[in-house]
């Protein structure tokens, strides 16, 4: 912690200020001293990093010392359906959820032409992403187009408290917070899918699936799955495998997730068609590669507060997320490394100018270590030991098992939390890393994601509910139990969306040119195996 100066004043100045001081003093000591779980100290700390970030939380101390699994809260309708942090943040969530719709003009243009026709009208949808201003967007889109949604946290520390309490104002079945424990993560999920009163009904052409609580009948009926990581996935999996007799499908947008998902499928067990958005175009040029390469430097910054200029980092993994967060550093001045197991990604990695390496070859010398490669044990309790006094340690990619952090949670390691999701890990000779957000997605856990290209993306936003709208809609026997790749003319689609943002105007093929290209004049342009970008390296040795 730092140490604690004080400063004399001297002059008829100096005593006026000291007067006022000596009132402030008085002022601070009739507050409580009782702040929770969190010292002083921390609190201090922390209130200086939320001061200039959007995800402060807008609460008192006194709100931190109740968990939101211990509080009775209702909306302004009267309904207890959801748990968030605090109900009442609920003005200042609807504002960023207001500031959201601004950035994302093809959600909003999906909305306004898709609303009348309702095209998912009786789904039910449950979803289990990060839960931020964006995803906010993406709900009430979804509301808006005739679903049904319930939702909750992909991250325990991505969740905007004051959004999460918006949407529940607004009646939707939300239940997150920042700061989940393990055991909180899993509650939210299972009160997501195990719910009382949601009936099934019948539509025409048949019967569609819905839920159904438990405890009514042994059924449980579900129309679709819209997961971030593969967590959802896998807890229905575990808890309720029969509720995937009446699932319609599974929306996949991270790399983890869809690898579990080709998982399951390549082993037969994959019970459900399953979307994989993960690898759209639009998803892996604009939220991985343009997303990452500015929200890097953002996360870094509002943590540690370090200038890039001549830091070496090594970054591991050179797949989309990983070419972001170098260009960035570059740009920044910073000598820039990276590891690879894939020798397109590594032969790419050279010719834009970044040395290839060995993690075991750098790690005494480097100041920064990002992991983006969606595996696990990149980054090993080997590696942590060798590492320099004061090296940052932080995580790019979705899941938070490419750093061993369980390797440091040993009797013979100190932790210091400094500030809100930065952990100094100190060694018995006094060495200390700098951990951030504990190993879990860095920029989403400590900083924010730009809204524009979170409107882009194909899975985070708007093709995502083209997905939904794509497998609600389909006809029967159209997609098996496996796994797809969203179809290309959907992808242009959303490209195109955003081109009036910035005065773009397409060329126009001519009936000539598209007869001798073999084309349709309104796209599709590119076939569905088309991706424009290199797939991200999954499996990253060190």
């Amino acid at each position: 912690m730092p140490n604690k100066k004080k400063y004399n004043v001297n002059g008829d100045s100096g005593i006026k200020a000291q007067i006022q001081f000596a009132d402030q003093k008085q002022e601070f000591n009739k507050r409580p001293t009782k702040i929770g779980r969190r010292s002083l100290s921390r609190s201090i700390s922390q209130s200086s990093t939320d001061s200039y970030s959007s995800a402060a939380s807008y609460t008192d101390s006194s709100d931190d010392e109740t968990s939101p699994r211990d509080k009775q809260q209702k909306n302004s309708k009267g309904s207890s359906d959801f748990c968030v942090k605090n109900i009442k943040q609920a003005e200042f969530g609807r504002r960023e959820i207001e500031i959201a719709e601004q950035e994302m003009p093809a959600l909003m243009a999906l909305r306004k032409r898709a609303q009348g026709e309702k095209p998912l009208a009786g789904a039910k949808i449950v979803g289990c992403t990060h839960i931020t201003a964006q995803t906010a967007v993406l709900m009430e889109t979804l509301g808006a187009l005739g679903a049904q949604c319930r939702w909750a946290a992909c991250n325990i520390y991505s969740t905007l408290n004051e959004v999460a309490a918006a949407l529940a104002e607004s009646g939707f079945p939300v239940f997150a917070w920042k700061g989940e424990s393990e055991d909180d993560f899993w509650w939210c999920i299972d009160r997501c899918v195990n719910v009382e009163g949601w009936q099934p009904n019948m539509v025409r052409r048949g019967q569609l699936p819905y839920w159904i609580c438990r405890a009514v009948t042994l059924w449980l009926f579900l129309l679709q799955i819209l997961d971030d990581g593969g967590d959802l996935t896998h807890w229905i999996y575990k808890k309720y495998p029969n509720m995937f007799k009446k699932i319609k499908g599974i929306v996949e947008e991270s790399v983890t997730g869809v690898h579990r998902l080709y998982q399951l499928s390549k082993a037969g067990k994959l019970c459900v068609p399953a979307m994989n958005v993960n690898d759209s175009v639009t998803k892996q040029k604009f939220d991985n590669l343009y997303c990452c390469r500015e929200s890097i430097l953002d996360g870094l910054k509002r943590t540690t507060d370090m200038m890039f200029g001549g830091k070496q980092v090594v970054v591991c993994g050179y797949g989309e997320v990983g070419k972001g967060c170098c260009a960035a550093l570059k740009a920044m001045g910073s000598i820039v490394y990276v590891t690879e197991i894939d020798p397109i990604c590594a032969l790419q990695a050279c010719m834009d100018g970044f040395r290839l390496v060995k993690l075991n070859e750098v790690i005494r010398q480097v100041d920064i270590v990002i992991t983006c490669t969606g595996n696990k044990n990149v980054v090993t309790r080997e590696h942590l030991d060798r590492m320099k006094n004061s090296c940052i340690v932080c995580n790019m990619g979705h899941s938070n098992t490419e750093i061993d952090v369980a390797s440091l949670r040993t009797p013979e390691l100190t932790w210091e939390r400094v500030r809100s999701q930065v952990d100094h890990v100190i060694w018995p000779d006094g060495k200390r890393i700098v951990l951030l957000a504990e190993g879990r997605l860095l920029n989403l856990s400590c900083s924010t994601v730009p809204t524009f290209v979170l409107s882009i993306t194909a899975t985070t936003q708007a093709s995502r509910a083209l997905a939904l709208i794509e497998l609600y809609n389909a006809p029967e026997g159209r997609y098996k139990q496996d796994v797809y790749l969203l179809p290309k003319k959907m992808d242009e689609y959303v490209a195109s969306l955003h081109l009036p943002t910035f005065d773009a105007h397409l060329t126009e093929l001519t009936d000539e040119q598209a007869k001798y290209l073999g084309l349709n004049k309104n796209g599709p342009f590119k076939p569905n195996y088309y991706r424009c970008c290199s797939s991200s390296s999954f499996f990253l040795l060190p």
